[in-house]
Protein backbone atom coordinates (compact mmCIF):
# COMPACT_ATOMS: atom_id res chain seq x y z
CA UNK A 1 0.00 0.00 0.00
CA UNK A 2 1.45 3.53 -1.06
CA UNK A 3 -0.05 5.74 1.07
CA UNK A 4 3.56 12.25 3.78
CA UNK A 5 21.67 42.22 14.41
CA UNK A 6 21.69 43.88 15.99
CA UNK A 7 20.13 47.39 14.44
CA UNK A 8 16.86 46.37 13.94
CA UNK A 9 15.17 50.07 14.16
CA UNK A 10 17.51 50.58 11.27
CA UNK A 11 16.18 47.94 9.31
CA UNK A 12 14.00 48.57 6.36
CA UNK A 13 10.74 47.62 6.20
CA UNK A 14 10.31 49.02 2.67
CA UNK A 15 13.15 46.62 1.36
CA UNK A 16 11.69 44.19 2.37
CA UNK A 17 8.37 44.22 0.42
CA UNK A 18 10.29 45.42 -2.61
CA UNK A 19 12.16 41.84 -2.10
CA UNK A 20 8.95 40.18 -1.79
CA UNK A 21 7.34 42.02 -4.61
CA UNK A 22 10.23 40.67 -6.89
CA UNK A 23 9.23 38.01 -8.93
CA UNK A 24 11.18 34.50 -8.20
CA UNK A 25 12.88 32.94 -10.86
CA UNK A 26 12.05 29.71 -10.04
CA UNK A 27 14.68 26.02 -10.02
CA UNK A 28 12.26 23.45 -12.11
CA UNK A 29 12.92 20.42 -13.08
CA UNK A 30 14.75 20.42 -16.11
CA UNK A 31 13.83 18.62 -19.17
CA UNK A 32 17.38 18.26 -20.51
CA UNK A 33 19.58 15.19 -20.09
CA UNK A 34 21.95 15.16 -17.16
CA UNK A 35 25.49 16.02 -17.51
CA UNK A 36 28.16 14.12 -15.41
CA UNK A 37 31.13 15.94 -13.76
CA UNK A 38 32.05 19.30 -11.92
CA UNK A 39 32.28 20.45 -8.54
CA UNK A 40 28.91 21.62 -6.67
CA UNK A 41 29.38 24.08 -3.53
CA UNK A 42 26.64 24.26 -1.07
CA UNK A 43 27.06 27.33 1.33
CA UNK A 44 25.73 26.60 4.90
CA UNK A 45 25.59 30.00 7.53
CA UNK A 46 26.68 27.57 10.50
CA UNK A 47 28.71 24.68 11.05
CA UNK A 48 27.20 21.34 11.96
CA UNK A 49 28.28 19.66 14.95
CA UNK A 50 27.78 16.16 13.53
CA UNK A 51 27.65 15.15 10.03
CA UNK A 52 24.74 12.32 10.97
CA UNK A 53 20.86 13.37 12.31
CA UNK A 54 21.25 10.41 14.77
CA UNK A 55 21.27 12.54 18.08
CA UNK A 56 20.77 16.06 16.67
CA UNK A 57 18.51 17.47 14.20
CA UNK A 58 19.67 21.03 14.34
CA UNK A 59 19.51 22.67 10.65
CA UNK A 60 23.31 22.23 9.70
CA UNK A 61 23.19 18.33 10.38
CA UNK A 62 20.32 18.32 8.19
CA UNK A 63 21.82 20.30 5.63
CA UNK A 64 24.31 17.46 5.01
CA UNK A 65 23.53 14.17 6.46
CA UNK A 66 21.22 12.43 3.52
CA UNK A 67 24.33 13.05 1.15
CA UNK A 68 25.84 10.18 2.78
CA UNK A 69 23.56 8.39 5.26
CA UNK A 70 20.13 7.17 3.45
CA UNK A 71 16.34 6.66 4.75
CA UNK A 72 14.05 3.64 3.74
CA UNK A 73 11.86 6.40 1.47
CA UNK A 74 11.89 10.24 -0.02
CA UNK A 75 8.64 12.01 -0.52
CA UNK A 76 7.33 14.16 -3.28
CA UNK A 77 5.78 17.86 -2.39
CA UNK A 78 2.77 16.25 -1.38
CA UNK A 79 4.32 14.17 0.91
CA UNK A 80 3.62 10.93 -1.11
CA UNK A 81 5.99 8.27 -0.30
CA UNK A 82 8.79 7.17 -2.94
CA UNK A 83 11.15 4.50 -2.84
CA UNK A 84 14.59 4.88 -1.61
CA UNK A 85 16.44 1.96 0.56
CA UNK A 86 12.91 0.33 0.51
CA UNK A 87 11.50 -0.91 -2.86
CA UNK A 88 8.01 -1.91 -0.84
CA UNK A 89 5.75 -1.04 1.82
CA UNK A 90 2.54 -2.41 3.39
CA UNK A 91 0.62 -0.99 6.11
CA UNK A 92 -2.07 -3.98 7.76
CA UNK A 93 -5.73 -2.79 7.65
CA UNK A 94 -5.26 -1.84 11.39
CA UNK A 95 -2.71 0.28 11.30
CA UNK A 96 -0.56 -1.97 13.65
CA UNK A 97 2.11 -3.81 11.08
CA UNK A 98 4.30 -2.09 8.65
CA UNK A 99 6.39 -4.31 6.37
CA UNK A 100 9.16 -2.83 4.33
CA UNK A 101 11.02 -4.76 1.51
CA UNK A 102 14.59 -3.30 1.17
CA UNK A 103 16.70 -2.98 -1.70
CA UNK A 104 19.22 -5.50 -2.94
CA UNK A 105 22.26 -5.33 -3.43
CA UNK A 106 23.27 -1.91 -1.81
CA UNK A 107 26.32 -1.77 0.03
CA UNK A 108 27.59 0.86 2.78
CA UNK A 109 30.56 3.22 1.79
CA UNK A 110 33.39 0.59 3.42
CA UNK A 111 32.04 -2.98 1.13
CA UNK A 112 29.79 -3.80 3.79
CA UNK A 113 25.94 -5.65 2.45
CA UNK A 114 23.23 -3.03 3.67
CA UNK A 115 20.53 -5.57 4.92
CA UNK A 116 17.37 -5.49 7.17
CA UNK A 117 19.79 -5.70 10.51
CA UNK A 118 21.09 -2.40 10.07
CA UNK A 119 17.45 -1.00 9.60
CA UNK A 120 16.11 -2.73 12.91
CA UNK A 121 19.15 -1.36 14.55
CA UNK A 122 19.03 2.07 13.62
CA UNK A 123 15.34 2.36 14.52
CA UNK A 124 15.45 0.68 17.79
CA UNK A 125 18.17 3.43 18.56
CA UNK A 126 16.47 6.98 16.81
CA UNK A 127 13.68 5.58 19.24
CA UNK A 128 15.95 6.07 22.38
CA UNK A 129 18.27 9.05 21.53
CA UNK A 130 16.65 10.97 18.73
CA UNK A 131 15.36 14.03 19.47
CA UNK A 132 12.44 13.16 17.96
CA UNK A 133 12.24 9.28 17.82
CA UNK A 134 10.87 8.99 21.37
CA UNK A 135 7.54 9.94 20.06
CA UNK A 136 7.80 9.30 16.36
CA UNK A 137 8.09 5.35 17.25
CA UNK A 138 6.44 5.45 20.58
CA UNK A 139 3.86 2.66 19.20
CA UNK A 140 6.56 0.50 18.16
CA UNK A 141 6.98 -2.88 20.18
CA UNK A 142 8.89 -4.92 17.74
CA UNK A 143 11.49 -4.63 14.90
CA UNK A 144 11.92 -8.09 12.92
CA UNK A 145 14.35 -8.91 10.24
CA UNK A 146 12.47 -12.23 8.86
CA UNK A 147 15.30 -12.13 6.20
CA UNK A 148 18.04 -10.25 5.09
CA UNK A 149 15.86 -7.70 2.87
CA UNK A 150 12.45 -7.43 4.75
CA UNK A 151 11.80 -5.52 7.86
CA UNK A 152 8.28 -5.71 9.51
CA UNK A 153 7.25 -2.75 12.36
CA UNK A 154 4.92 -3.57 15.33
CA UNK A 155 2.86 -1.69 16.82
CA UNK A 156 0.58 -1.78 19.70
CA UNK A 157 -1.47 0.92 18.40
CA UNK A 158 -2.05 2.68 15.19
CA UNK A 159 0.47 5.78 14.48
CA UNK A 160 -1.44 7.70 11.46
CA UNK A 161 1.49 9.91 10.49
CA UNK A 162 4.02 6.94 10.80
CA UNK A 163 4.65 6.41 7.00
CA UNK A 164 5.52 9.71 6.54
CA UNK A 165 8.58 9.81 9.02
CA UNK A 166 11.26 7.87 6.80
CA UNK A 167 13.05 10.23 5.02
CA UNK A 168 16.93 10.00 5.86
CA UNK A 169 17.33 13.07 7.78
CA UNK A 170 14.21 11.78 10.30
CA UNK A 171 15.26 8.30 10.10
CA UNK A 172 18.41 7.83 8.85
CA UNK A 173 19.77 4.36 8.32
CA UNK A 174 23.08 3.38 9.73
CA UNK A 175 25.24 0.65 9.71
CA UNK A 176 25.07 -1.86 12.53
CA UNK A 177 28.09 -2.71 12.08
CA UNK A 178 29.72 0.75 12.93
CA UNK A 179 27.90 1.87 15.56
CA UNK A 180 26.99 -1.01 17.82
CA UNK A 181 28.36 -1.40 21.03
CA UNK A 182 29.38 2.05 21.39
CA UNK A 183 28.03 5.43 22.52
CA UNK A 184 26.38 6.88 18.96
CA UNK A 185 26.27 10.37 20.75
CA UNK A 186 30.12 10.41 20.83
CA UNK A 187 30.82 7.91 17.70
CA UNK A 188 33.41 9.11 15.85
CA UNK A 189 31.46 7.91 12.69
CA UNK A 190 29.28 11.43 13.41
CA UNK A 191 32.25 13.16 11.94
CA UNK A 192 33.28 10.58 9.47
CA UNK A 193 30.13 9.20 8.43
CA UNK A 194 29.46 5.61 6.00
CA UNK A 195 26.77 5.66 4.33
CA UNK A 196 24.91 4.07 1.22
CA UNK A 197 24.39 7.44 -0.15
CA UNK A 198 25.55 9.22 -3.54
CA UNK A 199 28.12 10.67 -1.81
CA UNK A 200 31.16 9.49 0.47
CA UNK A 201 33.15 11.65 2.75
CA UNK A 202 36.12 13.16 1.97
CA UNK A 203 37.17 15.66 4.65
CA UNK A 204 36.33 17.84 7.51
CA UNK A 205 38.10 20.72 8.11
CA UNK A 206 36.10 22.72 10.91
CA UNK A 207 35.26 26.11 10.83
CA UNK A 208 36.12 25.76 6.76
CA UNK A 209 34.72 23.37 4.51
CA UNK A 210 33.23 19.65 4.27
CA UNK A 211 34.13 17.17 1.26
CA UNK A 212 31.90 15.02 -0.53
CA UNK A 213 33.07 12.83 -3.39
CA UNK A 214 30.75 10.77 -5.70
CA UNK A 215 29.87 7.29 -4.26
CA UNK A 216 30.87 5.31 -8.05
CA UNK A 217 29.32 2.31 -6.95
CA UNK A 218 25.74 4.15 -5.78
CA UNK A 219 23.09 1.84 -6.27
CA UNK A 220 20.81 3.99 -8.54
CA UNK A 221 23.47 4.41 -11.65
CA UNK A 222 24.86 6.44 -13.54
CA UNK A 223 23.60 8.84 -10.34
CA UNK A 224 24.92 11.02 -9.07
CA UNK A 225 26.00 13.55 -11.84
CA UNK A 226 28.28 15.89 -10.27
CA UNK A 227 32.12 14.29 -9.08
CA UNK A 228 32.16 16.37 -5.77
CA UNK A 229 30.21 18.58 -3.12
CA UNK A 230 31.90 21.24 -1.09
CA UNK A 231 29.84 22.29 1.83
CA UNK A 232 31.25 25.71 2.91
CA UNK A 233 30.56 27.61 6.16
CA UNK A 234 30.05 31.09 5.36
CA UNK A 235 29.09 32.18 8.86
CA UNK A 236 29.11 36.80 8.00
CA UNK A 237 25.30 37.23 6.13
CA UNK A 238 26.94 39.88 3.90
CA UNK A 239 29.64 37.55 2.85
CA UNK A 240 27.36 34.93 1.75
CA UNK A 241 25.41 37.41 -0.15
CA UNK A 242 28.76 38.89 -1.93
CA UNK A 243 29.17 34.88 -2.28
CA UNK A 244 26.48 34.45 -4.45
CA UNK A 245 26.88 37.66 -6.19
CA UNK A 246 30.70 36.50 -7.56
CA UNK A 247 29.23 32.98 -8.21
CA UNK A 248 31.78 31.89 -5.14
CA UNK A 249 29.17 29.40 -4.15
CA UNK A 250 26.29 27.82 -5.88
CA UNK A 251 23.64 26.74 -3.80
CA UNK A 252 21.87 28.00 -0.19
CA UNK A 253 18.73 27.06 1.18
CA UNK A 254 16.24 28.41 3.84
CA UNK A 255 17.23 32.00 2.91
CA UNK A 256 20.90 31.97 3.43
CA UNK A 257 21.68 35.49 2.86
CA UNK A 258 20.03 38.48 5.06
CA UNK A 259 16.77 39.51 3.79
CA UNK A 260 17.94 43.01 3.44
CA UNK A 261 19.81 41.59 0.78
CA UNK A 262 17.31 39.91 -1.23
CA UNK A 263 15.82 42.50 -3.51
CA UNK A 264 19.28 42.86 -4.45
CA UNK A 265 20.26 39.53 -5.37
CA UNK A 266 17.25 39.01 -7.25
CA UNK A 267 18.38 41.29 -9.88
CA UNK A 268 21.98 39.06 -10.48
CA UNK A 269 20.68 37.30 -13.99
CA UNK A 270 22.88 34.22 -12.63
CA UNK A 271 20.41 33.48 -9.68
CA UNK A 272 17.70 31.57 -9.13
CA UNK A 273 14.90 31.26 -6.83
CA UNK A 274 12.72 28.82 -5.17
CA UNK A 275 10.13 28.51 -2.44
CA UNK A 276 9.53 24.37 -3.30
CA UNK A 277 11.34 21.45 -1.17
CA UNK A 278 10.53 22.98 2.15
CA UNK A 279 6.96 20.97 2.01
CA UNK A 280 8.53 18.65 4.88
CA UNK A 281 8.78 20.54 7.54
CA UNK A 282 7.17 23.84 8.22
CA UNK A 283 9.45 25.92 11.08
CA UNK A 284 8.41 28.33 14.04
CA UNK A 285 10.62 31.08 15.36
CA UNK A 286 9.88 30.70 19.59
CA UNK A 287 10.53 32.16 22.75
CA UNK A 288 10.71 29.62 25.19
CA UNK A 289 11.12 29.57 29.02
CA UNK A 290 12.68 27.75 31.30
CA UNK A 291 10.17 27.10 33.41
CA UNK A 292 12.60 26.12 36.34
CA UNK A 293 13.97 29.33 36.39
CA UNK A 294 12.14 31.15 39.58
CA UNK A 295 11.16 34.31 37.18
CA UNK A 296 10.05 32.45 34.79
CA UNK A 297 7.97 29.47 36.82
CA UNK A 298 5.62 32.60 37.48
CA UNK A 299 2.51 31.92 35.03
CA UNK A 300 2.09 35.56 35.42
CA UNK A 301 5.96 36.43 34.15
CA UNK A 302 5.22 34.84 31.47
CA UNK A 303 1.94 35.90 30.47
CA UNK A 304 3.30 39.53 30.99
CA UNK A 305 6.25 38.93 28.11
CA UNK A 306 3.21 37.64 26.00
CA UNK A 307 1.51 41.14 26.42
CA UNK A 308 4.90 42.88 25.91
CA UNK A 309 5.33 41.60 22.39
CA UNK A 310 3.89 42.86 19.22
CA UNK A 311 4.34 39.50 16.38
CA UNK A 312 3.41 41.95 13.74
CA UNK A 313 6.24 43.92 14.16
CA UNK A 314 8.41 41.09 14.91
CA UNK A 315 8.16 39.57 11.11
CA UNK A 316 7.74 43.22 9.64
CA UNK A 317 11.18 43.99 11.41
CA UNK A 318 12.69 40.88 12.37
CA UNK A 319 11.81 39.28 9.23
CA UNK A 320 11.62 41.52 7.19
CA UNK A 321 7.58 40.23 5.91
CA UNK A 322 8.73 37.26 4.62
CA UNK A 323 6.62 35.03 6.60
CA UNK A 324 3.31 34.92 8.50
CA UNK A 325 2.77 35.23 11.91
CA UNK A 326 2.15 32.49 14.24
CA UNK A 327 0.14 32.06 17.47
CA UNK A 328 -0.27 28.79 18.01
CA UNK A 329 1.64 25.87 19.13
CA UNK A 330 1.58 24.32 15.49
CA UNK A 331 2.69 26.21 12.85
CA UNK A 332 0.08 27.60 10.13
CA UNK A 333 1.80 25.29 7.59
CA UNK A 334 -0.01 22.48 8.59
CA UNK A 335 -3.52 24.12 8.17
CA UNK A 336 -5.40 21.08 8.72
CA UNK A 337 -4.52 20.97 12.75
CA UNK A 338 -3.44 24.69 13.11
CA UNK A 339 -5.86 26.81 15.42
CA UNK A 340 -5.84 30.15 14.44
CA UNK A 341 -7.26 31.89 17.24
CA UNK A 342 -5.58 34.81 18.21
CA UNK A 343 -3.23 34.83 21.12
CA UNK A 344 -5.24 35.09 24.72
CA UNK A 345 -2.29 37.58 25.59
CA UNK A 346 -2.78 40.77 22.55
CA UNK A 347 0.29 43.13 22.95
CA UNK A 348 -0.99 45.86 25.69
CA UNK A 349 1.69 47.06 27.52
CA UNK A 350 -0.26 47.99 30.81
CA UNK A 351 -1.42 45.22 30.90
CA UNK A 352 1.96 43.47 30.86
CA UNK A 353 3.17 46.02 33.89
CA UNK A 354 0.13 45.76 36.17
CA UNK A 355 0.61 41.27 35.45
CA UNK A 356 4.08 41.96 36.50
CA UNK A 357 2.86 44.26 40.10
CA UNK A 358 0.94 41.38 40.68
CA UNK A 359 3.58 39.05 39.90
CA UNK A 360 5.66 40.34 42.76
CA UNK A 361 7.99 42.67 40.69
CA UNK A 362 7.55 46.26 41.45
CA UNK A 363 10.03 48.80 39.84
CA UNK A 364 13.38 49.78 41.68
CA UNK A 365 13.92 53.11 42.07
CA UNK A 366 15.94 52.78 38.00
CA UNK A 367 12.92 51.77 36.91
CA UNK A 368 14.05 47.88 36.69
CA UNK A 369 11.72 45.04 38.39
CA UNK A 370 14.38 41.96 37.31
CA UNK A 371 17.53 41.70 35.47
CA UNK A 372 17.56 38.61 33.39
CA UNK A 373 20.20 36.94 30.48
CA UNK A 374 18.29 35.89 27.20
CA UNK A 375 20.05 32.96 24.87
CA UNK A 376 19.51 33.09 21.36
CA UNK A 377 19.85 30.18 18.70
CA UNK A 378 22.88 31.23 16.55
CA UNK A 379 22.05 29.43 13.31
CA UNK A 380 20.30 31.00 11.25
CA UNK A 381 20.32 34.92 10.37
CA UNK A 382 16.79 36.45 12.57
CA UNK A 383 18.30 35.02 16.38
CA UNK A 384 20.50 38.29 17.15
CA UNK A 385 17.71 40.91 15.77
CA UNK A 386 15.38 38.75 18.02
CA UNK A 387 16.60 39.11 20.98
CA UNK A 388 17.34 43.08 20.71
CA UNK A 389 13.58 43.65 20.46
CA UNK A 390 12.97 41.57 22.77
CA UNK A 391 15.20 43.24 24.77
CA UNK A 392 13.99 46.64 23.98
CA UNK A 393 10.48 46.25 24.26
CA UNK A 394 10.96 44.54 27.63
CA UNK A 395 12.94 47.57 29.09
CA UNK A 396 9.43 49.18 28.66
CA UNK A 397 7.96 46.63 31.31
CA UNK A 398 10.93 46.95 33.83
CA UNK A 399 12.48 43.63 32.46
CA UNK A 400 16.23 44.46 31.67
CA UNK A 401 17.24 42.09 29.48
CA UNK A 402 20.96 41.22 28.64
CA UNK A 403 21.15 39.65 25.26
CA UNK A 404 24.34 36.70 25.59
CA UNK A 405 25.49 35.16 22.36
CA UNK A 406 27.50 31.69 22.12
CA UNK A 407 28.40 29.33 19.22
CA UNK A 408 25.61 26.75 18.21
CA UNK A 409 27.58 24.05 20.38
CA UNK A 410 27.59 25.97 23.15
CA UNK A 411 23.95 26.98 22.82
CA UNK A 412 22.88 23.45 22.96
CA UNK A 413 24.94 22.34 25.63
CA UNK A 414 23.66 25.67 27.79
CA UNK A 415 20.29 25.25 27.08
CA UNK A 416 20.10 21.13 26.69
CA UNK A 417 22.88 19.79 28.92
CA UNK A 418 23.31 22.27 31.84
CA UNK A 419 20.14 24.19 31.87
CA UNK A 420 21.64 27.21 32.34
CA UNK A 421 19.33 29.33 31.20
CA UNK A 422 16.04 31.72 31.84
CA UNK A 423 14.60 32.08 28.28
CA UNK A 424 15.73 31.22 24.99
CA UNK A 425 14.78 31.96 21.26
CA UNK A 426 14.36 29.10 19.13
CA UNK A 427 13.38 27.72 16.23
CA UNK A 428 11.39 24.36 15.84
CA UNK A 429 10.69 22.27 13.40
CA UNK A 430 7.16 21.43 13.16
CA UNK A 431 7.61 18.83 10.19
CA UNK A 432 4.79 16.91 8.49
CA UNK A 433 2.67 16.02 11.44
CA UNK A 434 2.35 17.48 15.05
CA UNK A 435 2.82 13.89 16.52
CA UNK A 436 6.42 14.06 15.23
CA UNK A 437 7.81 17.84 14.60
CA UNK A 438 5.36 19.13 17.94
CA UNK A 439 4.34 16.89 20.83
CA UNK A 440 8.54 16.42 21.33
CA UNK A 441 8.33 20.23 22.41
CA UNK A 442 5.28 19.70 25.18
CA UNK A 443 5.24 16.26 26.34
CA UNK A 444 6.64 15.81 29.47
CA UNK A 445 7.86 12.17 28.79
CA UNK A 446 10.21 13.76 26.17
CA UNK A 447 11.64 15.99 29.21
CA UNK A 448 15.52 14.89 28.36
CA UNK A 449 19.15 16.24 29.61
CA UNK A 450 21.67 16.57 26.80
CA UNK A 451 19.21 15.68 23.58
CA UNK A 452 18.76 18.63 21.70
CA UNK A 453 15.38 20.52 20.45
CA UNK A 454 13.08 17.92 23.17
CA UNK A 455 11.37 19.33 25.71
CA UNK A 456 13.82 22.36 26.13
CA UNK A 457 11.16 24.25 28.50
CA UNK A 458 10.45 21.82 31.22
CA UNK A 459 6.88 21.92 30.54
CA UNK A 460 4.58 19.56 32.36
CA UNK A 461 1.08 19.09 32.00
CA UNK A 462 -0.64 15.48 32.48
CA UNK A 463 -4.09 16.73 30.53
CA UNK A 464 -1.56 17.82 27.48
CA UNK A 465 0.54 14.60 28.01
CA UNK A 466 -2.87 12.36 27.59
CA UNK A 467 -4.25 14.59 24.41
CA UNK A 468 -0.56 14.17 22.50
CA UNK A 469 -0.67 10.85 22.99
CA UNK A 470 -4.65 10.35 22.32
CA UNK A 471 -3.88 12.20 19.00
CA UNK A 472 -0.68 10.02 18.14
CA UNK A 473 -3.07 6.93 17.93
CA UNK A 474 -6.44 8.19 16.64
CA UNK A 475 -7.26 7.05 13.14
CA UNK A 476 -10.56 9.47 12.75
CA UNK A 477 -9.38 12.67 10.85
CA UNK A 478 -11.70 14.67 12.83
CA UNK A 479 -11.28 13.39 16.28
CA UNK A 480 -7.24 13.64 15.74
CA UNK A 481 -8.05 17.43 14.75
CA UNK A 482 -10.34 18.51 17.72
CA UNK A 483 -7.55 16.35 19.91
CA UNK A 484 -5.04 19.06 19.04
CA UNK A 485 -7.51 21.66 19.18
CA UNK A 486 -7.76 20.95 22.78
CA UNK A 487 -3.59 20.89 23.46
CA UNK A 488 -3.25 24.21 21.70
CA UNK A 489 -6.30 26.13 23.63
CA UNK A 490 -3.94 24.78 27.19
CA UNK A 491 -0.75 25.68 26.03
CA UNK A 492 -2.19 29.15 24.47
CA UNK A 493 -3.07 29.44 28.14
CA UNK A 494 -0.32 28.53 30.51
CA UNK A 495 2.41 30.15 27.54
CA UNK A 496 5.04 28.00 28.54
CA UNK A 497 5.96 29.07 25.11
CA UNK A 498 5.70 31.78 22.11
CA UNK A 499 5.44 30.67 19.07
CA UNK A 500 5.67 34.22 17.08
CA UNK A 501 6.17 33.29 13.39
CA UNK A 502 6.68 31.32 10.90
CA UNK A 503 9.33 32.17 8.19
CA UNK A 504 9.39 31.21 4.43
CA UNK A 505 12.29 29.46 3.21
CA UNK A 506 13.81 30.79 0.00
CA UNK A 507 16.60 28.43 -2.10
CA UNK A 508 19.31 30.30 -3.99
CA UNK A 509 21.21 28.51 -6.52
CA UNK A 510 23.54 29.59 -9.74
CA UNK A 511 21.48 28.87 -13.29
CA UNK A 512 24.09 25.68 -13.68
CA UNK A 513 22.69 23.90 -10.94
CA UNK A 514 20.00 21.95 -11.82
CA UNK A 515 17.60 19.73 -10.06
CA UNK A 516 18.51 20.37 -6.76
CA UNK A 517 14.75 20.63 -5.18
CA UNK A 518 12.88 17.90 -6.20
CA UNK A 519 11.15 16.55 -3.29
CA UNK A 520 9.57 17.86 -0.02
CA UNK A 521 13.19 17.95 1.76
CA UNK A 522 14.66 19.78 -1.44
CA UNK A 523 18.35 20.07 -0.13
CA UNK A 524 18.22 18.16 2.62
CA UNK A 525 17.48 15.64 0.42
CA UNK A 526 21.06 13.36 -1.06
CA UNK A 527 21.18 15.79 -4.12
CA UNK A 528 21.55 12.48 -6.20
CA UNK A 529 19.65 14.25 -9.35
CA UNK A 530 21.51 17.63 -9.14
CA UNK A 531 23.88 18.41 -12.11
CA UNK A 532 25.82 21.29 -13.50
CA UNK A 533 24.94 22.85 -16.84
Amino acid sequence: MNPTRRTYLGLSVAAALLAMAAPLRAATPSSSTPTRGGTLTLLLPSEPTALVTVGNVATPILSVSAKVTEGLLKYDYDLTPQPQLATAWQISPDGTVYTFTLRQGVKWHDGKPFTADDVAFSIGLLKKIHPRGRNTFANVTAIETPDAHTVVLRLAKPAPYLIRAFVATETPIIPKHVFDGADPLTHPALSAPIGTGPFKFKEWQRGSHIVYERNPDYWDAPKPYIDRLIVRVVADPAAAAIAFETGTVDLGYRTPVPLADLARLKAVPSLRFETRGNSYSYNVTRLEFNLDDPHFKNEKVRQAVAHAIDRNVILKVVNYGVGQVAYSPIAPGLKTYNDPTPTPYPFDLKRANALLDEAGYPRGADGVRFRIPLDYNPIGSDGARLADYLRTTLARTGIAVTVRSQDASAFIKRIYTDRDFAFTTNGASNLFDPTVGVQRLYWSKNFIKGVPFSNGTHYQNPKVDALLEAASVENDPARRVELFKQFQQIVAREVPDLNLYQPEFITIANQRVHDHSLTADGVESNLADVYLQ
